[in-house]
């Protein structure tokens, strides 16, 4: 696919991007990973590192055997740099794995953690917050300073680190942005109850420059490729170092009970009962512009509407490739009026563009019982009685 110009996956700009550098003959792809080692100034480790099922670690297969298969093309002094996200020793781990598969091998290991967000990679890689490079010798550090000259010669933050303080940065980082998201969340349940408004709590609270106001929108749980993968990890580390990290694991619980909260939410307003309804929701990926399904909120909340005997109507733009395989039993639309069609429910589960501004007076006529769960916030309930919904929940409001 990638030799003839296709991109496997969704990720606005990527195609462009990949064209004019294939075209400037900046960039090729091939199978023969020799070839493409030999004579590299710096190799990249760059596969996945999916949870081990069983005991929550990272699977680490992946990345070992590409560094054996490394060790047997290295060409002259090389850096390993791992990409992927490893549990701290993993690069110390690939040192070892390259040495016992070339013993001459002439090279160093750097880690190089990546922190692009999912829809904004392209703009997140090259306007960067700061990267992040952990080496073991200066000639390792020269190497990747030339990598990434560009962004050096613009002043973006390049930090240099040993190889365990490079790990522990990417893993403390999601954790904490995980726990950003799961505390306005548990905040949201208890605005509901107060009668408090979690947007109007989150603006005032995000002003606040030591907490910053990103991360802080409610919403039905992280989800991703990253934050579920990667504080499970970190819990697992700290269980067998015996350093609990209670906060990780408090957030890993409470990001599930919330998932299990919207579709109590969503219960309520089919009052009661999911049997017999027709229920349309706009947005299953884990968040807009991207088609990650991976640990998506939908995967979780789509399957007990299924099961509890509703037909479920699916819009997403970008969603229906993976989504197909992994929500069995729905209808797949392409357009949220057409789904609202004598529906009983809307649910909003992800703020795609498209889902923001909805004719909500349109919808409400079409469906059967007009009654809207927005649960990111899109809305408010002035906007939907307006439009005529009967009935109307959202996210901590």
């Amino acid at each position: 696919m990638l030799e003839a110009g296709k991109v496997p996956i969704y990720e606005p700009g990527l195609d462009q991007l990949m064209a004019k550098n294939v075209a400037a003959g900046r960039l090729t792809f091939s199978g023969d990973l020799k070839s493409a080692v030999q004579g590299a100034d710096a190799v990249f480790i760059a596969v996945g590192t999916p949870t081990r099922r069983g005991d929550g670690h990272a699977d680490l297969t992946f990345v070992f055997a590409a560094a054996e298969e490394i060790a047997g093309a290295i060409d002259g002094y090389t850096v390993v740099v791992t990409k992927s996200t490893v549990p701290l020793g993993t690069n110390r781990r690939v040192k070892q794995v390259i040495l016992k598969a070339n013993p001459d091998a002439e090279f160093d290991v750097a880690s190089n953690p990546e922190f692009l967000r999912e829809g904004a990679a392209i703009d997140d890689f090259m306007r960067p917050d700061r990267v992040i490079v952990g080496v073991q010798s200066e000639r390792a550090a020269e190497v990747m300073q030339d990598v990434y000259r560009p962004l050096f010669l613009r002043d973006f933050p390049i930090v240099t680190t040993d190889l365990e303080s490079a790990e522990m940065i990417k893993y403390a980082a999601n954790a904490f942005l995980a726990t950003k998201i799961t505390f306005i969340n548990e905040i949201a349940a208890l605005c509901e109850k107060v009668g408090a408004d979690v947007k109007q709590v989150s603006k005032g609270m995000g002003l606040d420059g030591r907490i910053g106001n990103k991360f802080l929108h409610a919403g039905p749980g992280y989800g991703g490729s990253c934050f579920p993968k990667d504080t499970s990890a970190l819990a697992r580390i700290g269980q067998e170092l015996a350093v609990p990290m209670q906060i990780t694991e408090t957030v890993i619980k409470v990001n599930d009970e919330i998932k299990r909260r919207m579709i109590e939410k969503l219960r309520d307003l089919c009052e009661g009962s999911f049997n017999g309804k027709t229920i349309a929701i706009l947005g299953v990926t884990f968040k807009p512009n991207t088609d990650d399904m991976r640990d998506a909120p939908s995967l979780t909340i789509v399957p007990a509407l299924v099961g509890g005997g509703a037909k479920v109507r699916v819009v997403d733009p970008q969603g229906m490739r993976e989504g197909e395989a992994l929500l069995p039993g729905v209808n797949w639309m392409q357009d949220a009026y057409k789904a609202a069609q004598n529906a009983d429910l809307l649910v909003i589960l992800t703020e795609w563009n498209e889902f923001r501004a909805l004719d909500l007076k349109k919808i409400a006529k079409k469906m059967a019982r007009p009654r809207l769960a927005d649960l990111r916030n899109i809305y408010s309930a002035k906007d939907a009685k307006r439009a005529g919904f009967e009935a109307y929940d959202a996210v901590g409001r």
